[in-house]
């Protein structure tokens, strides 16, 4: 027993300096899982159709949330064991592309929900920045 709880402490001690980068990138995949499920129930009521809440559809969240845990653990790992040297922070890397992914998710139920321009205008805004940026870096 001894044996199994010092070694979850030093996996834990491990990755501790990742823990920031894990919260963030949890609070975003939580807020657009409860902003999602907002948009769901919006967009039944509009449709005039009976909603319910899908426990399948929960599940994939924490699948998620599994995943990008990982993720974040696994490029920390290259950062400071296999190539500390670089200074890559493919850490962090990782966690902005969760987040932005998230926040875009955010943002189009946000517009779902509200029906506000001011969301649908910030959605239409980021669409034409990366497009411009990605335009940009492939030339």
């Amino acid at each position: 027993m001894k044996q199994m709880i010092g070694t979850i402490s030093s996996v834990a001690a491990l990755f501790a300096p990742v823990q920031p980068l894990v919260c963030c990138a949890l609070a975003f995949v939580c807020v657009d899982f409860a902003t999602g499920v907002a948009a769901s129930y919006k967009r039944a009521g509009r449709m005039k159709r009976p909603w319910a809440f899908e426990s399948d559809k929960a599940w994939r969240t924490v699948y998620k949330l599994v995943f990008v845990t990982v993720g974040i653990a696994m490029t920390w790992l290259i950062d400071t064991c296999i190539l500390p040297f670089a200074g890559l922070r493919l850490a962090n890397l990782f966690t902005g592309f969760v987040c932005g992914v998230e926040l875009w998710s955010y943002l189009e139920n946000a517009a779902e929900i509200s029906e506000h321009p001011l969301f649908r205008k910030l959605k239409k805004y980021m669409k034409q920045e990366i497009d411009r940026k990605l335009e940009k870096d492939s030339l």
